[in-house]
């Protein structure tokens, strides 16, 4: 298990000065003890934060290091307004039983599928809705990014568009009816500014 701590250290303090601004990346571990397998047996790892902040990036990375799957929330949200419910399947469908989770196809705005994820095998969950009071308890590490607005705003209509760019106030309110609910940073065992 140290040996998994170690990767997960140089994993956050390489991508999170990555993802921002040069000299932007602070990574706080407020008492976070050594990374093992969750009470599932396996590494579960959960990286949320609002848009923007780089959990795609980050998520990627770790499940790089670690040879876990991945899931990304943004298949996941049932449309504009599904991050509740993308939220609940993470404790329910992702770390549940059977584990997976139903595919959104943007495109036609329908569900496209059910993805299979091997319970057995390490995971990351990624994306706005990822860490709640409900899949805390069920994870390893949990980690919380933040950014100033600004930053937020750029990365994130840099990356999706004039699409999201016409939904980013709806998709904002939900991120923040999330947080005032589900006080995520504070159940985080790393919080990064990126």
């Amino acid at each position: 298990m140290p040996e998994r701590t170690a990767v997960l250290e140089r994993v956050l303090e390489r991508l999170v000065g990555s993802v921002g601004a040069p000299g932007a990346g602070r990574v706080v571990v407020p008492g976070a003890g050594p990374v093992g397998a969750s009470g599932a047996g396996r590494v579960v790892v959960l990286v949320d934060g609002r848009s923007g902040t780089g959990k795609t990036t980050l998520g990627n990375a770790l499940a790089t290091e670690l040879g876990a799957q991945i899931v990304h929330l943004d298949d996941v949200y049932p449309g504009w307004d599904g991050l509740r419910a993308a939220s609940e399947a993470v404790v329910t469908d992702i770390l549940g039983e059977p584990s997976g989770y139903r595919r959104w196809d943007w495109t036609t705005s329908e569900p496209d599928g059910w993805t299979a994820v091997d319970p057995r095998l390490p995971i990351v969950v990624e994306g706005c809705g990822a860490l709640s009071r409900a899949s805390a308890p069920l994870a390893t590490l949990r980690v919380w990014l933040e950014a100033d607005d600004r930053a937020r705003w750029e990365r994130a209509i840099g990356r999706d568009g004039e699409v999201f760019a016409r939904e980013w106030a709806r998709w904002a309110a939900q991120e923040e009816a999330f947080i005032a609910a589900e006080q995520p940073a504070g159940l985080a065992d790393v919080v990064a500014r990126t």
